[in-house]
């Protein structure tokens, strides 16, 4: 191999290396400040009431939306499996861009069986204030945020793994990564990944 071939491999590593550093330094930057938002029990749920945890997963999700039933045992998996090791995860409705097809009856059977709402807030977004700020698109989709300093940055958003149709076939399990990552103290591998669902309606 030829000093100038070797040269110019050693630029191209240094120009990729200097793009992950760059990279790596605007995601770290993505810093959420607080919101608020109300529980079915009208109490107040902040953000930063969450501070003390590891990790706060904001997911959002539509009981109309035929994605986000496809998702609702996982999530309650993987909610269960997580929030006794120092995660939270915050489930919110937001409207979506399709038209209401379940009656009131259909719509209590889909939303997201919960423990109690204090552990488990099933919080409302209709002003889309949250998925705003979030920049999330699709229900369901999901936010990992973790405390640094007086704020969270946003250490993942996207897809809750890689296959919305059948759970079984899911190869990629994106959300359990970036937490077990988080929890191990390694770096969060995956930062973005598109979600398949229903779109978010536009305020």
């Amino acid at each position: 191999m030829t000093f100038r071939r070797i040269s110019l491999i050693a630029a191209v590593a240094i120009v990729f290396s200097v793009l992950a550093v760059g990279v790596a330094r605007a995601q770290d930057s993505r810093t959420v400040s607080d919101f608020s938002l109300t529980s079915p029990t009208n109490a107040t749920v902040t953000l930063s009431s969450y501070a003390k945890n590891k990790a706060v997963v904001v997911v959002f999700v539509n009981p109309n939306c035929a994605f986000s039933k496809l998702y609702q045992n996982r999530l309650n998996a993987l909610n269960t499996a997580y929030s006794g090791r120092g995660v939270q995860f915050l489930f919110i409705n937001t409207p979506i861009n399709l038209e209401a097809t379940a009656d009131a009856a259909d719509a209590e059977k889909l939303k997201m069986k919960t423990t109690g709402a204090d552990d488990y807030p099933y919080l409302t977004d209709d002003s889309q204030k949250v998925s705003g700020l979030l920049g999330a698109t699709k229900t369901p989709e999901v936010v990992v945020l973790q405390p640094a300093g007086t704020g969270f940055v946003v250490r993942y958003k996207g897809a809750i793994d890689d296959n919305a149709q059948v759970e079984a076939y899911a190869k990629e399990k994106y959300l359990a990564q970036a937490l077990d990552n988080i929890l191990a103290g390694r770096p969060i591998g995956i930062t973005d990944k598109r979600a398949a669902g229903c779109l978010i309606k536009k305020p």
